[in-house]
């Protein structure tokens, strides 16, 4: 029986992860679920959530994630993510400043497109907030 899986992680932009590892846990639509070696395959939509990914080391790395989906298969964990940031590169200042601005933004709209395009910016950023509360950030 293996004793690591491998995990790929994609965005749109890049292939930000590919290594074997000992465990990650995903943050499905249905509730979060641990993926360990020799998983039944399953696939999952993705909520917007902070994703642990367990190296073969013990050490866990973090990873904001939203949108997309998970493949499992026993060997191998497939994450397609509409957006993926490894939360160490999260700077809470700017993300509460970027929020600030957005909701200035929704204040000032004068029509509906800009209205609806600062409310869209502005739940996308609290999306990231309550994401990294949850995982026990902030």
């Amino acid at each position: 029986m293996a004793d690591t899986i491998r995990f790929e992680l994609v965005s749109p932009e890049r292939l930000l992860m590919s290594e074997d590892v000992a465990q990650v846990d995903v943050p499905g639509a249905e509730g979060d679920f641990g993926v360990l070696p020799m998983h039944a395959p399953t696939i999952s939509t993705l909520r917007a959530g902070v994703m642990m990914v367990r190296g073969t080391d013990g050490k866990a790395r973090e990873v904001f994630v939203r949108g997309g989906f998970a493949e499992v298969r026993p060997d191998l964990l497939t994450v397609l993510a509409e957006q993926a940031i490894p939360v160490e590169e999260i700077d809470e200042a700017v993300l509460a400043q970027e929020i600030q601005n957005a909701e200035e933004d929704l204040a000032d709209a004068k029509d509906d497109l800009t209205r609806e395009k600062a409310e869209h910016r502005l739940a996308r950023m609290k999306e990231v907030v309550a994401a990294l509360k949850a995982a026990g950030h902030g």
